[in-house]
């Protein structure tokens, strides 16, 4: 595995929150040595459109190789593809559904299973709220089989003056959990004392 680069799968969900999806492609396709499979889903490309203003061409033209969701014969469909794990970003409950249940019945379920049976990171960007108790089973569920449920939620400490530095901040932890370098957000050094504490 020395000799390959690092692979990643990359699924964009219909869930709002495309820009996730598009951020991550965006800076791993500047990271050297990545290569990155995506799958984009009707339903996101409907919300891409809605919410960025991109076509599905302008998002997959992001990406190493692009997949069709409904090519379940596809190499990222077997576990003898080897990657270092996938991101779905954003998760919709009904691919987390589909996860959390086993139902490879496309793309983006198949290749996830695949991930989660052959002991890979899986990294599920769900977006919902508030959440239902199906949603909360299903979380437990992928959780319990080893995935990782990440929700895009925005953090305030670094003081984001804007809705990009938010979502980098957001996209450069996902990156983090599969041990690559960004420049994407400041990381944390710990809390300045005040000058009226004490």
């Amino acid at each position: 595995m020395a000799d390959r680069p690092r692979r990643l799968v990359v699924a964009i969900t219909g869930a709002t929150g495309a820009v996730y999806g598009v951020r991550l492609l965006e800076q791993l396709a500047a990271t050297p040595g990545v290569e990155t499979h995506l799958v984009v889903t009707d339903a996101a490309a409907l919300t891409l459109h809605q919410e960025m203003g991109m076509q599905r061409r302008d998002v997959e033209a992001l990406a190493h190789v692009v997949h069709k969701n409904r090519d379940i014969g596809a190499s990222i469909a077997s576990g003898s593809f080897q990657s270092d794990g996938m991101v779905v970003a954003p998760c919709s409950m009904k691919t987390l559904a589909a996860v959390a249940h086993g139902l490879s019945d496309n793309l983006v379920a198949r290749a996830a299973d695949v991930v989660l049976k052959e002991r890979r990171r899986l990294v599920l960007m769900v977006r919902e709220t508030p959440f239902n108790l199906a949603h909360l089973r299903n979380m437990t569920a992928v959780t319990e089989m080893g995935g990782i449920v990440f929700p895009p939620l925005p953090s305030f400490y670094h003081k984001p003056a804007s809705i990009e530095e938010m979502v980098d901040h957001t996209v450069g932890r996902v990156i983090d959990l599969f041990g690559l370098e960004h420049g994407l957000a400041p990381r944390w050094g710990g809390l300045k004392a005040s000058a009226d504490a004490g």
